[in-house]
């Protein structure tokens, strides 16, 4: 995710990196200006045609039209960013619920007993770790520690690691508690920020699995095409070359938003723009150390 300050315009409009629209709009700007200049040129120079009453209706038509695609696009990027900020708010929940695990540990287990206390420090920052590859599907090969415990097996990459970061947590939890040293509040306690944590991956993988329908993207993007392809037919006789640039800006204004909403709709992948989900595994894992030492 970029960080950046909002307050320095002359920066955010100054500066372009490889996440502006810009970059990835520019062969289909250039194909727009190229469409709009052949339609100009065909229509004033070659065909010398006049304004004429079904010209004019165009434009009326286009103003029409404004406003069904205005209000598509809109709908488009509220339902993209609910979904990145859905996200970003599992990830928080499972910050919160990591911290409140360790808090919750550090305060039942004795600080003698380093070999119990040492599973809970690695394996509860690992869950965040694994879900993170997880939702990029990566296959990672878990690294618990230089001496691996006996009781902590490598996991199987080929099913869901996440789960099985869950199960060691959960039977690690039952076997503490049926040995005597957790009692029964703690383990109700326990049990439900273990919960939470396949919670939160289910709302990430629903999020993950489930794309905006194909056939409402495929028909936004149709109708801008259509609507910018038809819009240089009523614009050239009217304003001649100088609608050139009025096309390829409307089309820009309208492609960016389709291709910011495309790119922020799955906030687990790697774009620019998208969770910086290892920072903050790296943060759980902090704080899990801090606590649990």
């Amino acid at each position: 995710m970029i960080n950046y300050n909002p307050k320095q315009w002359f920066l955010v409009l100054t500066k372009i990196n490889k996440a502006d629209t810009l970059i990835k709009l520019l062969p289909l700007l250039i194909f727009m200006a190229c469409y709009s200049g052949l339609i100009v040129f065909l229509e004033v120079e070659v065909f010398k045609l006049e304004e004429s009453h079904e010209m004019k209706n165009i434009p009326q038509m286009h103003s029409l039209l404004g406003f069904a695609i205005s209000m598509l696009l809109v709908f488009r990027t509220n339902t993209a960013y609910d979904r990145w900020w859905e996200g970003r708010k599992a990830w928080g929940a499972l910050i919160n619920n990591s911290r409140n695990l360790a808090i919750h540990i550090n305060s039942i287990l004795p600080r003698e007993d380093t070999k119990d206390r040492s599973f809970f420090r690695k394996l509860i920052p690992r869950f965040a770790e694994e879900l993170r590859a997880h939702l990029l599907n990566e296959s990672t090969r878990l690294e618990l520690d230089e001496d691996p415990h006996p009781e902590i097996p490598n996991f199987d990459t080929s099913k869901h690691v996440p789960v099985q970061v869950a199960s060691l947590l959960l039977n690690k939890v039952n076997l503490l508690h049926k040995e005597g040293r957790i009692g029964d509040a703690h383990l109700i306690t326990l049990d439900v920020e273990l919960n939470a944590f396949m919670d939160i991956c289910g709302t990430c993988e629903r999020i993950k699995n489930t794309p905006i329908p194909y056939s409402y993207s495929s028909f936004i993007k149709k109708f801008i095409f259509a609507y910018m392809l038809t819009m240089p037919l009523g614009l050239a006789l009217s304003l001649g070359y100088i609608s050139i640039p009025i096309v390829v800006f409307m089309f820009y204004i309208l492609a960016s938003l389709e291709l910011i909403a495309a790119e922020i709709e799955d906030p687990f992948g790697k774009d620019e723009n998208d969770l910086p989900m290892q920072r903050l595994a790296a943060t759980i894992k902090k704080s899990v150390r801090d606590i649990i030492y």
